[in-house]
């Protein structure tokens, strides 16, 4: 079993960088595993923000993330990152990983708590 642990979420202002961790730790080789990052806020279903593959080469982003956030991941400390850039009040939400050992799963297997972004205006 896999466990997935987000941090690095907070009350930042409009045009704040903010950096988000999600730390895995279980059995499974942390390589072995696509991460990916969603959100949620208040009222709103959940939407995807960006993933990467198990090797780190192939990213994707969704149109609201473009150009603001990147994804990175550190294999050896088994560890993905989400740079957030010029945060906007809309970015406000609880963000979550998610991990799975195929690349473009349909749903993914694994999941963290979360963790709380809030960008004031």
């Amino acid at each position: 079993q896999v466990q997935l642990v987000e941090s690095g979420g907070g009350l930042v202002q409009t045009g704040d960088s903010l950096t988000l961790s999600c730390a895995a730790s279980g059995p499974s080789s942390f390589s072995r595993l696509a991460v990916a990052w969603f959100r949620q806020a208040p009222g709103k279903e959940q939407e995807f923000v960006t993933k990467t593959t198990r090797s780190g080469l192939t990213t994707t982003y969704a149109e609201s993330g473009k150009e603001r956030f990147t994804v990175s991941r550190e294999n050896a400390k088994n560890t993905v990152y989400l740079r957030m850039n010029s945060l906007k009040p809309e970015d406000t939400a609880v963000y979550y990983c998610a991990a799975d050992p195929n690349d473009y799963p349909t749903v993914y297997y694994y999941w963290g708590r979360g963790t709380q972004v809030t960008v004031s205006s």
